[in-house]
């Protein structure tokens, strides 16, 4: 295997581990878990919140651990934390046993997410780093797909053995990546990055827009639609191939077009996305979840991209501060959309005219942006 696939490959493996599958394999086990009666759909809605707040923590002790540890001893200790944090979600003790675990389960997705990106770019040659950024990225969709691929066999026998099977993918992620990750190469240089108000805001309420699916899609499919939990995993499935598509194309998208106007385009289908999942019809919620996991997860490979235009050698530091808003984004508004959740009688209208709102907003600085 050449040196930039490996690099990029672990980079990948790190976000299908503490993305694809910590973070988001909790939506087709959403409502799976309330049909079991483990937990009400709003407790749901807030571990979902929690695994959030757990990523807005990780985001912002990212810098400190990789001092502390190195580079690549962070992101082994990431991938490690990934695997605990899902098989101890297995045991059914309700939303007191499950809150922690959500919450560690966040963090260590932050920290991976703050990580693998900016150390594979360091790894890469310039002129490649766009498509090395898609391929990093691309792990959020390939570790979406492959939670929803293993987890409507899984649902069949309840929620345990669905956590049980997402934490053995969690496991052999961590195995091939352990040796795969770049040597740290001097870290991030020292000074601050430009302050790029338009890149951080675009992002923000980027990410805000896209809690209504990466909570509650399947939940949507399963409960709202009325399709049941498998099919609900389905439409999960499609939002993985999505956002595989989004990312790849992506990074070679920013390569040819730049990250900024590759940004505006992603948003643009981030937008309509959202839009789609207020039809109530179920092609238009199979096109939602494809458009969403294009737009929502690529625009990830798209910001990073646009950092590296703006900040130069400084874009690792400025892709932490464009992760930690984003996370904050989509923490306050996943709690926010879980009290809306409740306070409306459990409407997924409600929170995904709330997405799509935010998705708007967002096209407003990233359109006003000129080099």
């Amino acid at each position: 295997m050449s040196p930039f696939l490996s690099s990029a490959l672990s980079g990948a493996a790190a976000t299908a581990a503490g993305i694809g599958l910590a973070r988001f394999a909790f939506v087709p086990l959403f409502p799976a878990l309330v049909e079991a009666g483990w937990v009400s759909g709003a407790e749901a809605g807030l571990l979902g919140a929690a695994a959030l707040a757990g990523y807005l923590i990780g985001v912002m002790g990212a810098q400190s651990l990789g001092r502390s540890f190195g580079t690549r001893g962070a992101l082994r200790l990431g991938m490690a934390a990934v695997f605990m944090s899902l098989a101890l979600c297995a045991i059914p003790g309700g939303v007191a046993w499950l809150l922690p675990w959500r919450l560690l389960a966040g963090v260590a997705g932050g920290v991976l997410m703050s990580l693998a990106g900016p150390s594979v770019q360091r790894a890469v040659e310039a002129g490649r780093r766009g498509t090395a950024s898609g391929i990093v990225i691309a792990g959020v969709g390939g570790g979406i797909t492959l939670g929803a691929l293993i987890l409507p066999a899984l649902l069949r026998g309840g929620p345990s053995p669905g956590w049980l099977g997402v934490a053995a993918l969690a496991l052999g992620l961590a195995v091939f990546a352990h040796h795969r990750f770049p040597e740290d190469a001097g870290g991030i240089p020292p000074g601050a990055p430009p302050a790029a108000p338009r890149l951080l805001l675009a992002y923000a309420l980027s990410g805000a827009g896209m809690v209504p699916p990466m909570v509650y899609l399947s939940d949507l499919a399963a409960r709202g639609v009325g399709v049941g939990v498998l099919a609900g995993s389905g439409v999960w499935a499609l939002f993985g191939l999505g956002a595989l598509a989004g990312t790849l194309l992506g990074g070679r998208a920013a390569d040819r077009l730049g990250g900024a106007e590759s940004v505006r385009l992603w948003l643009g289908a981030q937008a309509a996305a959202l839009a789609l999942a207020l039809v109530p019809h179920g092609a238009a919620l199979a096109g939602s979840a494809v458009l969403g996991g294009f737009s929502g997860v690529g625009i990830s490979a798209v910001t990073l991209a646009w950092a590296r235009e703006i900040a130069g050698q400084q874009a690792g530091a400025l892709w932490v501060r464009a992760t930690l808003v984003y996370a904050a984004a989509q923490a306050g508004a996943a709690f926010a959309l879980a009290a809306l959740f409740g306070a409306t009688g459990e409407s997924h209208a409600a929170v995904f005219a709330a997405g799509l709102a935010f998705s708007l907003g967002a096209l407003i600085p990233a359109m006003s942006h000129r080099p």
